[in-house]
């Protein structure tokens, strides 16, 4: 104690004082090293900083999505905005119509509709707050080409204000997409007497104008094609029934119908029978099958003036590919019909036009087409055919 008191007395050097300070800073930096050295661990993860920046609500630069993970402070700050017993209907509505702002400049277009649907919901009693919403849903809609649903709601917009001048404008383009031209016509007329000088709006009358004159014109012509098509087809039903053409699928004596007289041929089924361009004789898509090969040949067009023999003769000019012993060759032939009401097969008398082979009486048109056997004569393929009471069809 003596001694601390001696040195408590002594008069310092400045020479001592600054070796005192040296010692004091050498032992600090001793104790500082000594001391355990911690990671700091209560910040954010170096990989995932900007990560957590972006959750942080007063640095996101987006709004979380559904089924986002939600920072506790965005929690409470959603609560404060869109809780009702924390706001006002009117507020409720002002912050959704500003989320559905926000969605439709971000062309979220379907997001910023629920957002203005959830203004709606909230049942604000001020008719320009209403006005606004719906005029903003019916923005939402249109850009989406819901044109009907951009309609009701533009119009509802006119509802509560009827000077709403955008909305009339969207009332008017939808109604224009829709074709419903009296009211296309009314909403621009209503535009010009409010400004005149609108051009969109005289462009949209006349444009709207030119549209339904082409649909109109469309119509006429349409109904007249329709008017032309059943008189041509009571012509080809009455030919038929003239000359006593029979369908084997044709049941109960009902009416020939267009489903009837389709051929079920794929390579005929664009060519139906008809009359040609007199009226007067019927055309017909045909099927000739060679029962030795399992394939077919097609005659989209065959006249019911036509001879057999010549058909036949124009078919084989060239022999068929899959003819190895010449035997399909014209003279070489014979041709048969099938009657699947009885089950036995006819020989054609080549002699006969197609017309007097459909009068026979075993003659049935099948599947809206004609179709006929092709065999070589005295030929082991004929017999076979021939002994068989009932074929089975090859289609092809």
């Amino acid at each position: 104690m003596a001694d601390e008191k001696l040195d408590l007395q002594k008069t310092w050097t400045d020479e001592e004082r600054l070796a005192l300070a040296a010692k004091l800073d050498e032992e600090l930096d001793a104790f500082i090293d000594s001391l355990e050295k911690k990671r700091y661990e209560e910040g954010w993860p170096e990989d995932r900083w900007q990560e957590e920046m972006d959750k942080h609500p007063f640095f996101m630069k987006k709004a979380p999505q559904p089924g986002d993970d939600v920072h506790p402070m965005f929690e409470g700050l959603q609560k404060l905005k869109y809780d009702p017993e924390e706001n006002t209907a009117e507020e409720l509505a002002l912050n959704y119509k500003e989320d559905g702002n926000f969605y439709m400049k971000h062309k979220k277009f379907r997001t910023a509709i629920y957002s203005f649907s959830e203004g709606l919901k909230a049942k604000c009693d001020k008719p320009e707050v209403k006005s606004v919403l719906y005029n903003n849903r019916s923005a939402a809609h249109f850009f989406l080409k819901n044109y009907r649903s951009a309609l009701i709601d533009a119009q509802k917009a006119l509802e509560y204000n009827a000077e709403y001048a955008k909305s009339r404008w969207r009332a008017a383009q939808c109604a224009f997409y829709l074709d419903k031209f009296e009211l296309c016509t009314q909403l621009c007329e209503e535009l010009l007497k409010r400004d005149a000088n609108n051009n969109e709006a005289r462009e949209l009358l006349k444009r709207n104008k030119t549209k339904k004159l082409e649909i109109e014109r469309d119509q006429r012509k349409e109904a007249a094609e329709a008017k032309k098509r059943i008189v041509s087809f009571q012509r080809l039903t009455e030919a038929l029934k003239t000359r006593g053409i029979k369908f084997d699928d044709l049941k109960n004596n009902k009416p020939i119908t267009e489903e009837l007289l389709r051929p079920k041929f794929l390579p005929l089924e664009d060519h139906p029978v008809h009359l040609d361009s007199d009226n007067e004789t019927l055309v017909w898509p045909t099927a000739f099958s060679y029962p030795a090969f399992l394939f077919s040949d097609f005659q989209q067009q065959l006249s019911e003036d036509v001879v057999m023999e010549d058909c036949i003769n124009d078919m084989f000019k060239e022999p068929l590919p899959c003819d190895k012993t010449n035997s399909y060759r014209p003279g070489n032939l014979n041709i048969y019909y099938e009657n699947r009401k009885v089950g036995c097969v006819h020989k054609v008398d080549l002699n006969k036009t197609i017309k007097e082979i459909l009068n026979e009486k075993g003659f049935f048109v099948t599947g809206g087409s004609l179709l006929f056997y092709v065999v070589p004569k005295n030929s082991e393929v004929e017999r076979e055919f021939v002994n068989q009471q009932r074929r089975p069809l090859i289609y092809a």
